[in-house]
């Protein structure tokens, strides 16, 4: 993160949290998770890592590398996609947008040197140039029903659909999924400062935690260091939301991806949680049914939910989301109770 800019969010009122990683809240937290669902809120993302990739061949390297149609990423389209082991199992899920000639891939910030380690394994001659970005733009999210009129009026006409991205005086806008209409806005510390000052007059300033609640509801899968290589990319319903394209050529664990959809089905996909009796759940914890011996699904992610306990996303047997009770850790844990997905989900268990 820039100093420059920590320091301006600190003068706003930002709290951090014990790592100091990220933004805790800006002084009432409960206040900002409740607006996050009924209000307008804006939300540090500097908890985010960026990767950079350059070069005239970044297009090609990257086409090569990713489970998504890089082509089809441009100064006005965005997209999610995976970095997979040879076995199909995903070592990240990141957002690829393009800006300025210079590809970036936006993904949790423990997992950027090992993705870039990962990548540059397979840069051999290829002219291409990777590199963490993470002090290289500043970035926040904005949230909410207004957001749309807000960016409108604060910046410049706003991209119209997921995965639309436009770019104006510096400042790059990506539309993505969620709740209520949303947008991650990229850009250069001077013009992010003076946006930020013009949406805060009527959008909440909020901590982390909000945007994962967002990110939550919309159902969109993350691969933290404790799910590396714990799911296929389908598993985690990536598919389902524009994260695999069948049809571009081979890249890593395109056999196994290609395979499932092709030939069969996964046996596990990714459900929406509630534990109203929970207050926190990590990713890679259990979740049971009534087997004390063995866990039916994985946690994804969880965020506090305003009314209390916490949603979740879990990637879970098929059979286990319509047989019996669900429980989060152990068997006589919180009990899930499913929530239904933003999205279908083609053997129709959403």
């Amino acid at each position: 993160m820039k100093p420059e800019w920590k320091t301006f969010l600190q003068q706003r009122g930002a709290e951090w949290d014990a790592d100091n990683t990220r933004v805790a809240h800006f002084g009432n937290p409960d206040q900002e998770l409740a607006l996050s669902l009924t209000g307008e809120i804006i939300a540090d993302l500097s908890h985010r890592g960026l990767i950079a990739v350059m070069g005239e061949e970044a297009e090609s390297f990257l086409q090569n590398m990713l489970s998504n149609d890089v082509r089809q990423v441009s100064a006005t389209r965005s997209q999610l996609t995976s970095l997979n082991t040879p076995k199909g199992r995903m070592l990240a899920i990141m957002r690829l947008f393009w800006r300025e000639g210079v590809y970036y891939l936006s993904l949790p910030r423990p997992l950027v040197e090992p993705t870039l380690k990962r990548l540059r394994m397979y840069v051999l001659r290829s002219k291409v140039a990777l590199e963490s970005a993470g002090e290289a733009l500043v970035r926040f999210g904005l949230s909410g029903e207004r957001a749309e009129g807000l960016l409108r009026e604060a910046w410049g006409e706003p991209p119209v659909a997921s995965d639309d991205v436009c770019t104006d005086g510096g400042v790059t806008v990506l539309r993505i999924h969620g709740p209520s209409p949303r947008f991650e806005l990229y850009g250069e510390l001077e013009p992010m400062q003076k946006l930020w000052q013009r949406l805060d007059v009527h959008a909440v300033p909020a901590g982390a935690a909000c945007w994962e609640l967002l990110d939550t509801l919309a159902a969109l899968p993350e691969v933290y260091p404790e799910t590396v290589e714990a799911f296929v990319p389908q598993m985690a319903n990536l598919d389902r939301v524009g994260g695999v394209s069948f049809k571009k050529g081979c890249y890593p664990g395109q056999e196994v991806v290609a395979r499932m959809h092709y030939l069969g089905k996964p046996n596990r996909r990714m459900a929406l949680l509630r534990a109203k009796a929970a207050e926190s759940a990590q990713p890679g914890q259990g979740v049971f049914g009534d087997d004390p011996e063995a866990a039916v699904g994985t946690v994804v992610r969880a965020a506090p939910h305003p009314d209390g306990g916490i949603v979740l996303l879990a990637v879970v047997r098929l059979p286990a989301l319509t047989e019996g009770a669900l429980h989060l850790g152990t068997v006589d844990g919180p009990k899930l109770v499913r929530l239904p997905l933003p999205y279908a989900l083609e053997d129709n268990t959403a």
